[in-house]
């Protein structure tokens, strides 16, 4: 079996050998989303392991500097998510999939990687990759995706098919009608509160216009971090659209607007 070196940084050399954390048993028992970190730089694979531990709910099981050691790390420490570079020293980062698959293991897959032919993506989505980001990238980008997997992972796991419309939301990502195929608050993703999210949600129907993720924070006493996971969640469901406001300098500033109507997300009304 491959060994494994604990919290080892020299361990992630040009050999690229697996690096692991405190270990995490399989399944994810800790309640934390696990995740293999798979590119042959040792220090973007060192960049991008911080990135992910600094986001709610996800933690770090193993970093894996080629295709084969991969292949061994997903076996021993069963992630739930896989973050795939594409350009591995012996193999193409796509072929790894269908071994995977093979081999049995169900983890999700996001590429991350510098490849922006055409061929590489189209691949990527038959594939069934959940996400594509490309190189370089910096938090704030890997964190909005990551925050975006969360919110579709609980709606996969919790989503009871009684029609085709409970099928299309699943497919799209997005409520086909948003009064009756909203989730209920026992179905809020792991780690959300009902309680946070009727707050959420009251503050961004009572906003005139828009809101950041900072004035909503502000507004309810949450943390920034809280505010905008809860945002980008009515987002997913489709309860709320985001448009980009650019500035003079920096990137552009995300801003959400309520667009459910009827029933609330939360309440089963309007919280006046």
């Amino acid at each position: 079996m491959m060994g494994l070196m604990r919290d080892r940084e020299d361990a992630r050399g040009a050999g690229g050998a697996v690096g692991v954390g405190e270990a995490v048993e399989p399944g994810g028992t800790t309640g934390a989303i696990g995740v293999l970190v798979v590119d042959d730089d040792f220090r973007v694979a060192r960049v991008h392991r911080a990135y992910v531990e600094r986001v709610d709910c996800f933690r770090v099981v193993g970093v894996a500097g080629s295709g084969e050691q991969a292949l061994g790390a997903v076996g021993e420490l069963r992630p739930d998510l896989v973050l795939l570079d594409l350009y591995l020293p012996d193999v193409f980062g796509l072929d790894l999939i269908p071994r995977l698959r093979t081999a049995g293991h169900e983890c999700d897959v996001m590429v991350v990687s510098a490849a922006r032919e055409a061929d590489a993506v189209r691949g990527a989505v038959r594939h069934g990759v959940v996400d594509y980001l490309l190189k370089p990238f910096d938090f704030e980008d890997l964190r909005g995706r990551l925050e975006r997997y969360v919110v579709q992972r609980g709606m996969l796991r919790d989503t009871v098919v009684r029609g085709q419309e409970d099928v299309d939301r699943v497919l799209a990502g997005a409520a086909m009608s948003v009064p009756s195929a909203l989730p209920r608050p026992h179905r809020l993703p792991k780690g959300m509160s009902a309680e946070t999210a009727g707050l959420v949600e009251r503050t961004l129907r009572e906003a005139e216009g828009s809101l950041s993720a900072s004035e909503c924070a502000r507004l309810t006493g949450v943390s920034r971090v809280s505010a905008r996971r809860y945002l980008e969640y009515f987002h997913a469901v489709g309860a709320a659209e985001v448009s980009l406001r650019y500035g003079a300098t920096g990137r552009p500033e995300r801003r959400y607007r309520f667009v459910g109507a009827g029933r609330g997300v939360v309440s089963g009304g309007s919280r006046a």
